[in-house]
């Protein structure tokens, strides 16, 4: 017995967005795990909310890192090395053709991701809520750093003041940094459209960007392979993998058909 067909959606839902991105003046998207999930990075969260046996709160929390640095480091050591060797896939590489043509000025992304994939495709107005993986701070002065690439040792030391660095990350029970997160409220409070894409939309307080979004009347489009807790606050919720959907505004944006991105949008 064959599977079903999927279909895509209604064109209606893609003219819909397609519409209000055509109008728009300025444009901030909010990404998340789901479009970094396609080039291949695992999940913050594995099965049952655990890594090789150990809770993700007690490997990314300050606490955690207090009590054993060296698991933390290890952790963080490993989801590094993995991050190393993905690449962007379309949807980054069509989120950067977007920001060419608003401008980065009028265009913004703001992202719970800390791989970099998004400024790796191209994206120059990148807002990293959560931080960076290829970033270093030291836990004592000011030294940070951006260390892509580099096998950090299992405790690595800051070399100004040799005190034990940490991962530029923003851990559970953490604060956002707050001259990112003013920037990500500026740029939404300015858009008129607002894109929310590969995110549950349940993480706080980035997720109260949507929110944000809507108090100043910016549109709303929602792309991610399922509905989520975003998807009744949104005007067009368009459900399949980005790194198709995307492409595939984008070539309508461009007056093309649409026909020639690769993939499609799942019902």
């Amino acid at each position: 017995m064959h599977h079903p067909i999927e279909h895509f959606p209604e064109d209606r839902e893609l003219e819909q967005a397609l519409a209000l991105l055509r109008v728009a003046q300025r444009v901030t998207v909010l990404t998340g795990a789901g479009v970094s999930a396609e080039s291949g990075v695992p999940t913050f969260r594995g099965a049952g909310g655990l890594w090789e046996g150990h809770r993700i709160e007690d490997v990314a929390t300050p606490r955690a890192f207090r009590r054993d640095p060296g698991l933390v480091w290890r952790f963080y050591n490993l989801r590094r090395a993995s991050v190393w060797k993905v690449q962007p896939n379309p949807g980054h590489f069509a989120l950067a053709e977007m920001e060419q043509r608003w401008g980065a000025d009028s265009f913004a992304v703001c992202t719970q991701n800390v791989d970099g994939l998004h400024q790796q495709a191209g994206s120059q107005h990148v807002l990293e809520l959560h931080g960076s993986l290829a970033r270093v701070r030291c836990t004592v002065c000011e030294y940070r750093a951006d260390r892509r690439g580099e096998d950090l040792p299992p405790l690595p030391s800051c070399p100004q003041c040799g005190e034990l660095l940490r991962p530029d990350i923003v851990w559970f029970e953490e604060m956002l940094p707050a001259d990112v997160w003013e920037r990500a409220v500026e740029q939404t409070a300015n858009c008129e459209c607002f894109l929310v894409v590969g995110t549950s939309g349940v993480v706080y307080p980035a997720a109260g960007l949507i929110d944000g979004a809507r108090a100043v009347g910016a549109s709303i489009i929602e792309i991610n392979l399922e509905a989520t807790a975003a998807t009744g606050r949104v005007d067009v919720a368009l459900h399949g993998k980005s790194g198709e959907i995307l492409p595939r505004l984008l070539a309508m944006l461009k007056g093309e058909s649409g026909a020639a991105a690769t993939g499609g949008i799942r019902a």
